[in-house]
């Protein structure tokens, strides 16, 4: 199967400090694939460092077969951050549609008006975005991300502050997404998640790598273990999620 991100020998320092140590791995087109660690494991670097937000110290960090490169829109990339990046002064409707017209859709009027119904926030629709809840301005943010139908999603947090009916909302999306050909990347703490819906995974610890693979390569290379507790034997009980 085809990578449509491959990550080669990738080395990040901020100053004196590594935070991404000689890291490889891939992500096959089509694949829902989890990327986990604790905080300051280097998740959300290496993320942006695909992107293009961060330039790597060495290594290369490939989409579809080159650096990413916005412009270029050979392959459509939806990235929702665990910050959000939505105007919050303006309604919900107008928010969506906006970017709706910057992303080409056809009618983004009628996409967002059907995804609003989707998620339960129809009766919301021409308020200000700063009057919403936390999980409901996330739903908006998804939106957003996904409007353009991307060949690549990366999810930092998806499920941050969502009660277990939206976690399960939102989880249906993405393997919506998915049986379409949507290759997934998706940062969660969630273990659960990530047995349901993950091909394979990568488990990071101070920027390197201390598991890989399929899930049931992961738990037979760690004696059959949950999830759950292999992440917890590789942060000896004393990480911070």
């Amino acid at each position: 199967m085809k990578n449509i991100v491959e990550i080669k020998n990738f080395r990040m320092d901020f100053g004196r400090k590594t935070v991404i140590k000689d890291l490889s791995f891939e992500v096959r087109a089509g694949e829902i694939f989890g990327l986990l660690g604790s905080n300051g494991s280097g998740k959300t670097t290496t993320l942006r460092a695909l992107l293009g937000f961060y330039t790597p110290t060495s290594g290369e960090l490939l989409i579809d077969g080159k650096p990413y490169d916005p412009e270029d829109g050979s392959v459509t990339v939806g990235y929702l951050p665990e910050e959000r990046g939505l105007y919050r002064k303006e309604k919900v409707i107008d928010n969506l549609v906006y970017f709706g017209e910057l992303k080409g859709l056809k009618d983004p009027r009628e996409w967002a008006i059907k995804y609003l119904k989707r998620v339960k926030l129809d009766t919301k629709m021409d308020e200000k975005l700063e009057k919403l809840s936390g999980g409901q301005q996330q739903k908006i943010q998804l939106g957003v991300t996904i409007m353009n139908e991307p060949k690549l999603l990366i999810l930092d947090e998806p499920t941050k502050g969502f009660d277990p009916m939206n976690r399960r909302l939102l989880m249906e999306i993405i393997e919506e997404l998915h049986k379409k050909g949507t290759a997934v990347i998706m940062i969660t703490h969630y273990m659960d998640e990530v047995e349901k819906l993950c091909d394979r995974a990568i488990l990071l610890k101070d920027g390197v790598a201390h598991a890989y693979g399929t899930i049931s390569e992961i738990k037979k290379q760690h004696k059959g273990k949950s999830l759950e507790q292999i992440f917890v034997d590789v942060y000896g009980g004393n990480d911070e999620q």
